[in-house]
């Protein structure tokens, strides 16, 4: 009797998990596009659970600050992760990294893919489309901002100039929001960017959208070119997916649980609309597929950063 009640223990916890409010930490600086996918996507969680979802913006070095936090929380499933591909390139560009991402942490589940990213000008810079933009650069007249080492629009940048044959210098930021001022304030010159944040700045001519990306054309913005029919027949990116992560050892109903509130907000019409809007593709695998398709993302971006030669730095 005794093992069969040790063995209901968690069973119950899950059943009656949450009975309180989810810290939902986002490694990032607040404003972004992450912050925005995790907001969209919690509050809707949160509605299901009756229960609120706050989020807790830890920006700095690339995401690792802020899931660090996460690795050494409880594992009750009240403190999870949201986080961009940048969890799989950190341990590629970073040395000594504060914790293991396969032992640390439980996948509970992949929230979007990316389709791509636009890489966005300053009105000032002399170029209307790609072409003249890596003439541009041939001169040693360019530098980008991203949202910091090792981040996927950091290797976006490199791959460009890789693809290219151009030198550009990465300036690096604590965040998309502050990568996005640089921009606009005239810091840099160019920055490769999800849709979500930086469509209301082109649209209202901020800042100009010479080249997007993804296999296809942005429905945000149709009359803008893929790199492909822009000239750069050989940089083809996805942009990056966003997923949830708790701390190793969290329950596996509570996990469980977790996924599939929320895979039915994913299918909510408002809640798609949003992240389609900005670029992104609805997704909510948890589980074995989440953790193969991580396994096989490391593996993809660190072919990536093979390419595009980026130094491991110390953390």
């Amino acid at each position: 009797m005794f093992f069969v009640l040790m063995a209901s223990l968690p069973i119950a916890r899950a059943q009656s998990f949450p009975s309180r409010p989810i810290r939902l930490v986002v490694p990032f600086t607040a404003g972004g596009t992450t912050d925005v996918i995790a907001r969209t996507v919690s509050n809707e969680v949160g509605a299901q659970f009756g229960q609120q979802f706050v989020l807790d913006n830890r920006g700095g070095a690339n995401g690792i600050i802020g899931t660090d936090l996460v690795a050494k929380a409880a594992p009750d499933g009240y403190t999870l992760l949201h986080v961009t591909a940048s969890f799989v390139i950190n341990p590629l560009t970073y040395t000594k990294l504060p914790y293991d991402i396969n032992r640390n942490f439980e996948p509970v589940v992949n929230v979007v893919l990316g389709t791509g990213y636009l890489l966005l000008v300053n009105n000032n810079v002399a170029a209307s489309n790609v072409k003249e933009f890596v003439a541009l650069a041939r001169e040693g007249k360019v530098n980008y901002s991203s949202p910091g080492v090792g981040n996927t629009l950091h290797l976006a940048g490199e791959l460009f100039a890789v693809r290219t044959g151009v030198k550009l210098l990465h300036v690096p930021y604590k965040g998309v929001a502050p990568a996005l001022s640089a921009l606009m304030a005239g810091e840099v010159q160019a920055t490769f960017i999800p849709a979500t944040v930086a469509l209301p700045l082109v649209k209202g001519g901020r800042v100009k959208a010479l080249a997007f990306t993804g296999a296809a054309r942005f429905a945000g913005l149709p009359q803008l070119p893929t790199m492909r029919e822009a000239g750069v027949a050989n940089l083809e990116l996805a942009g990056s997916w966003h997923g949830w992560f708790a701390p190793a050892k969290t329950p596996a109903a509570i996990v469980a649980r977790l996924q599939q509130a929320a895979a039915r907000a994913l299918q909510l019409p408002r809640v798609r609309e949003t992240l389609v809007s900005g670029g992104y593709e609805p997704e909510g695998r948890g589980g074995a597929d989440f953790r193969q398709f991580i396994k096989a993302e490391a593996e993809r971006y660190a072919e990536m950063v093979r390419v595009a030669q980026v130094p491991r730095t110390d953390y």
